[in-house]
């Protein structure tokens, strides 16, 4: 849900179809891979916004005002859709969705972002589709197939060997924090699948970020009392961007394309997010990659497809 802002969970809603000439109906394919499409682009711009809204604000100011104006933006979708409030036999679930998803990623990639390049944050988070799977494996105890596992394992191998390898021979904070953000958000995206085979994935992602408002008001009051700000052309675009594009409008986007084209054909576009991070990294923010980076990143990449395969 993001921040997804790399592996998201199915959504089993019926595929859209459209009326050929000849009377026959066709699955409505591109308009889906329209929307999936502007989805993956949206994240993959979400660190390169993060880090322009840090020259503006800090850490916890951008936190809680990026997780506030999507919650307004969520709440405005939600009233016009008249969505129900979730019963209560769904709260649990929507917890772990708000602590690992809303609060949880963002708050330790915005910490990561302090010290680390968008660069080495997206090579690592790349890691996230495959995290997801595991803890979905787990929490719906099926068996994935050895290559499956395999796979998972040889993509962990490269990030690891990636983060030792940039950090001087050791982990550094900011990889620790990356880490833990891999591990608290694919929690959320196993838990927030489970709640989307219940009721449609935006559904999912808008309460989730509702739910967030009291600590995110609460939030916002003390991070601009006690952090120094100054507000930026930068600042401004970046919060802005990584609040309604990233953290709302670009899942409500994805949903939508994956509900038309189906989660196998979307997770096909999401490969090129990690990468599509790297070059923003380099046209906006002007940093210089590592040969190792976009190698790690493709590494990572033929990892992701081959569990798909597996997977299918």
């Amino acid at each position: 849900m993001t921040a997804q802002n790399s592996a998201t969970p199915p959504v089993p809603i019926a595929v859209p179809t459209a009326v050929q000439e000849d009377g026959h109906r066709r699955p409505a394919l591109p308009r889906g891979t329209a929307l999936a499409t502007l989805g993956v682009l949206s994240f993959s711009l979400t660190f390169p916004s993060t880090a322009w809204g840090l020259e503006s604000f800090g850490t916890w100011s951008m936190v809680s005002l990026r997780l506030l104006i999507a919650a307004l933006l969520a709440g405005v979708f939600l009233w016009r859709g008249r969505v129900p409030f979730p019963d209560r036999s769904h709260w649990g679930g929507f917890a772990v969705v708000v602590g690992g998803v809303m609060i949880g990623f963002p708050v330790l990639t915005t910490l990561a972002l302090g010290t680390a390049t968008t660069s080495h944050a997206a090579v690592v988070v790349g890691l996230l589709p495959l995290t997801t799977a595991a803890f979905a494996a787990l929490r719906t105890r099926r068996r994935p197939s050895r290559a499956f596992w395999a796979a998972a394992l040889a993509g962990a191998a490269v990030v690891v060997v990636f983060t030792v390898q940039q950090s001087g021979g050791e982990l550094s904070r900011a990889d620790l924090y990356l880490f833990a953000a891999l591990l608290l958000c694919a929690a959320g995206y196993t838990e927030g699948g489970r709640l989307s085979g219940l009721m449609p994935g935006w559904h999912v992602v808008g309460w989730a970020l509702v739910l967030c408002v009291p600590l995110t008001v609460t939030g916002t009051v003390l991070g601009l009392t006690l952090e120094p700000w100054h507000l930026t052309v930068h600042g401004v675009v970046g919060l802005l961007w990584v609040a309604s594009a990233s953290t709302f409008l670009g899942l409500y986007l994805w949903y939508r394309g994956m509900a038309a084209i189906g989660v196998a054909k979307a997770s096909q576009l999401q490969l090129a997010q990690p990468l599509l991070t790297l070059v923003w990294s380099v046209l906006l923010l002007g940093e210089h990659l590592s040969p190792a980076a976009p190698l790690a990143a493709a590494g990572v990449l033929v990892c992701i497809a081959v569990t798909q395969r597996a997977r299918s």
